[in-house]
C-alpha cells in the first residue's frame, strides 16, 4: 500500500509539471517513476532498466552538490553521458534526507528556470512523497545498514570502526557526546519462537530514525535486536529525550502493529573521544538495565542518577542469590509480599511514611505497623544505618537479578 501511494504521487506531480520524473532513495536505487510525458534521454532509460545509477552519473550529479543541497538543483547536461540537463529536488523530512526526485528537461530549449518556478504549486506533494519515504524502510537501505554497522562495532570498541567514524560529520569534529539506549522490557520479556532477530533489529533501527528526525541533538541513531543506540549531543536535555520517547511509543504502535509498553532511555555520562564510545555504550546499557527492574528511576534516566547500580554493574560483581541474612529473615516471612516493598519505597523516598503511604494507597498507620513487624523479624531498626544500606542494597540486587540482558554483536 505504501508504495503504491509513492506511485501515486510520483505521477501526480509529472502530470501536474508535464515532465518525466524518477524517484531514487539516497543510495541511487530506484524508488519510482512517472509515465513518459515527453523525451526519454539514455540515461533515464538505462536507469529505469538496471534501477541504480550508474557511477559516472552519481559522480556527475554529486559533482553539482546534490549530497548538501536543501533546495532543488539544476544539473547540467552532459553530452558524454548522453543526459539531458535535469532538475534535483532533495527529499527531506525534519533536515534528515530519505530520497531525491529528479525532474528531466525536455531539451536544451526547456530551461531549468521554468521547473523551478513550477515546484513551489506542487510543494504540498513533494512534501507529502517525502514523509511516505520516511514511513517505507529507509532504514533497511543499503548506505544506512553500512552506517549503523560502522557506529555499532565502534561501540563495541572495534579500533578499525572507531577511527572510520571520526570522520563523520555527525560527530561534529570533536567532543564529547553522550550515548543513550532505548529498550522496551516488556517486549523482550515476551518473546515468541517465531521472532527472527534481524526483522527484529530492522524494526528497531526504523524506530530510532523515525523518533530522533528532527531532534537536533541527537547526532545518529542505530538499532539491534530489542534495543537501539543514539548517539547525543553532551548538552542533550530531558526535553529533547523525552520527545524521543515519546515518539518511539507513537512509531511503536504504527510500526509493530500493537500499542507500546513501557520504553525506557538510559543515557552515558560525557565522552570526549570516539574511543570512549565503548565505555558509554556500557555506562548507557546498564543505565537502562536499571531503569527497566526499577521504575522509581524514572523512564529517563542518566548513568549519574541510578545510584547503587553503578556498582551492580561492575563486571564481575555477583550478588548472593538469598541476599543477605536479615534480607533472607524478611523473604521467609513476608508471604503475601507487603513487607519488602513497603520497605524500600520507604528507603528510596528519603524515610517519607507519608509519601510511601500516599504511593501505595495506604493509611500511614498501615506503613507503621508493617514497619513494627519488620523490627519483629530481624530484631533490629530496619531504618539503621548499617542495616539500612544491607537492606537497600539487597533490594535494588534483587531486582538487578531480573534486569534485562542486551549485547551488542
Amino acid at each position: 500500500m505504501q508504495n503504491q501511494a509513492i506511485d501515486e504521487v510520483v505521477e501526480s506531480i509529472a502530470q501536474s509539471l508535464g515532465r518525466d520524473l524518477s524517484l531514487e532513495d539516497p543510495d541511487g536505487v530506484l524508488l519510482a517513476y512517472s509515465s513518459h510525458h515527453g523525451t526519454a534521454d539514455r540515461v533515464r532509460v538505462n536507469f529505469l532498466l538496471s534501477k541504480r545509477v550508474p557511477a559516472d552519473v552519481s559522480e556527475w550529479q554529486l559533482l553539482h552538490g546534490i549530497a548538501q543541497a536543501v533546495r532543488a538543483v539544476a544539473v547540467p547536461a552532459n553530452e558524454d553521458l548522453g543526459m539531458l540537463a535535469r532538475v534535483c529536488v532533495p527529499l527531506l523530512v525534519r533536515g534528515f534526507r530519505v530520497g531525491y526526485l529528479w525532474v528531466q528537461q525536455q531539451s536544451s530549449e526547456d530551461p531549468a528556470s521554468g521547473i523551478l518556478a513550477a515546484l513551489p504549486a506542487v510543494r504540498p506533494m513533494i512534501d507529502r512523497l517525502a514523509e511516505l519515504l520516511l514511513e517505507t524502510d529507509t532504514a533497511s537501505s543499503e548506505r544506512r545498514t553500512r552506517r549503523e554497522a560502522t557506529f555499532l562495532a565502534a561501540c563495541r570498541g572495534v579500533a578499525a570502526a572507531v577511527e572510520e567514524l571520526r570522520d563523520w560529520r555527525e560527530l561534529g569534529g570533536n567532543g564529547p557526546w553522550r550515548l543513550a539506549v532505548v529498550h522496551e522490557p516488556s517486549a523482550s520479556a515476551t518473546p515468541t519462537d517465531g521472532d527472527d532477530p534481524l526483522e527484529a533489529a530492522l524494526l528497531q533501527r526504523t524506530l530510532a530514525l523515525q523518533a530522533t528526525v528532527g531532534v537536533a541533538p541527537v547526532l545518529f541513531s542505530a538499532g539491534a535486536s530489542g534495543f537501539s543506540v543514539l548517539l547525543c549531543a553532551a548538552g542533550i536535555g530531558p526535553a529533547a529525550l523525552q520527545q524521543v520517547l515519546d515518539r518511539c511509543r507513537t512509531v511503536t504502535a504504527k510500526r509493530a502493529g500493537r500499542p507500546a509498553g513501557r520504553i525506557v532511555l538510559g543515557l552515558s555520562g560525557p565522552v570526549a573521544d570516539p574511543r570512549d564510545l565503548a565505555e558509554a555504550f556500557h555506562q548507557a546499557r546498564h543505565t537502562v538495565q536499571a531503569a527497566a527492574v526499577d521504575p522509581q528511576l524514572g523512564d529517563v534516566t542518566s548513568y549519574a542518577d541510578i545510584g547503587v547500580y553503578q556498582f551492580l554493574g561492575a563486571v564481575g560483581w555477583q550478588a548472593p542469590a538469598h541476599g543477605s541474612v536479615h534480607f533472607a529473615e524478611l523473604g521467609e516471612a513476608d508471604h503475601v509480599d507487603e513487607l519488602l516493598p513497603v520497605l524500600e519505597l520507604l528507603y528510596d523516598k528519603n524515610g517519607s511514611v507519608q509519601d510511601v503511604a500516599a504511593q501505595l494507597h495506604l493509611h500511614r498507620s498501615s506503613v507503621y505497623n508493617r514497619l513494627t513487624r519488620i523490627r519483629s523479624v530481624i530484631g533490629v531498626d530496619p531504618l539503621a544505618g548499617m542495616v539500612r544500606l544491607e537492606l537497600h542494597l539487597a533490594l535494588k540486587a534483587r531486582r538487578w537479578r531480573a534486569r534485562p540482558r542486551f549485547e551488542l554483536t
